[in-house]
């Protein structure tokens, strides 16, 4: 049986317990750094993947992460910030972790083979949905099942590993490869692999947000503002978009009941909530279009002032 990439020795493994800890440390953090250099490679295809995701976001279809162990936890930290970062809608993004979401430290590792539960938690997969399955080996028998079950169902399947000959990669639409090298610790996945998996992870929900047109200038202006500092971040965004005054921001965010794309058109002089939400659904959710627009109607209907001389 050929041995997997994660499961191998790394080169620098060997006496890594009698060397001083500073020279360790330095060993870690190269591991991690290079791990994070392997996901250079995935931009192509995380770029197709993520308008995929768009695509399911923007037709009422659902994201959908499966993972188990340290992969779930990577998958279920991006999962979860998809809803007060860009605005997702909840019942938009499901989150399935082999042996659910630990509630304490521990974390059973026999639960990545038990997939009994997945027929029932995917049976609603349809063709608008979009399936996300991690795993590091990407041989688990849960994330296997989950990407058999979406190809079944006609679902779009993103599949994220780090071992270039992972069966998950046969069942997918979009095969993402992290080319990550063997852990310092041999095994333990939550070190490289697991950074590589955030960083293919991050960078494919937040492409699907500017698909969305969720960002705008590097601003999250689908941010759900819902404590003190994301209200002041609103407000900032809002000013910072259309030149208004923060006082301004804050009264155009009170009439469009806080939705910072519909305050950003108010302020820059759309007529009435109606007005601006039918100039973001005319740009497809995307904010520079539609300002563009409020600023040409603006031009057309300034009144042109000519001075008239006397004749002479």
């Amino acid at each position: 049986m050929t041995e997997a990439t994660t499961e191998k020795l790394h080169n620098l493994a060997s006496g890594l317990d009698s060397r001083p800890s500073e020279a360790i440390a330095a060993i870690l953090i190269d591991g991690q750094v290079s791990a994070a250099q392997a996901t250079s490679t995935t931009t192509e295809v995380i770029t197709a993947a993520a308008y995929d995701m768009a695509n399911s976001i923007r037709t009422d279809g659902a994201l959908y992460y499966v993972a188990a162990g340290s992969s779930g936890l990577m998958a279920a930290a991006d999962a979860m910030e998809l809803g007060g970062t860009f605005g997702i809608p909840e019942h938009q993004v499901q989150i399935l972790m082999a042996g659910g979401i630990p509630t304490s430290a521990h974390m059973p590792g026999d639960t990545e083979d038990a997939t009994a539960s997945l027929a029932t938690d995917l049976a609603k997969l349809s063709k608008k949905d979009t399936i996300i399955v991690v795993s590091a080996s990407g041989s688990t028998p849960f994330t296997l099942e989950a990407a058999r079950l979406g190809k079944e169902a006609g679902t779009t399947v993103i599949a994220i590993a780090n071992n270039p000959d992972a069966p998950l990669f046969a069942l997918s639409k979009h095969a993402i490869y992290l080319p990550t090298a063997p852990e310092v610790v041999s095994g333990s996945t939550r070190m490289g692999a697991g950074t590589a998996q955030k960083i293919a992870l991050n960078a494919l929900s937040t492409l699907m947000a500017l698909n969305l047109g969720h960002i705008y200038d590097g601003m999250m202006v689908n941010l759900r503002a819902d404590n003190i500092k994301l209200r002041d971040r609103a407000e900032r965004m809002v000013a910072t978009i259309t030149g208004v005054s923060e006082g301004g921001a804050a009264g155009a965010l009170k009439s469009a009941d806080g939705n910072i794309k519909t305050a950003c058109l108010l302020a820059a002089g759309a007529s009435s909530i109606e007005h601006a939400i039918s100039l973001l659904e005319n740009a497809r959710g995307h904010l520079r279009p539609a300002l563009e627009q409020i600023r040409a109607e603006t031009r057309k209907n300034k009144p042109f002032l000519q001075t008239e001389g006397k004749a002479s």
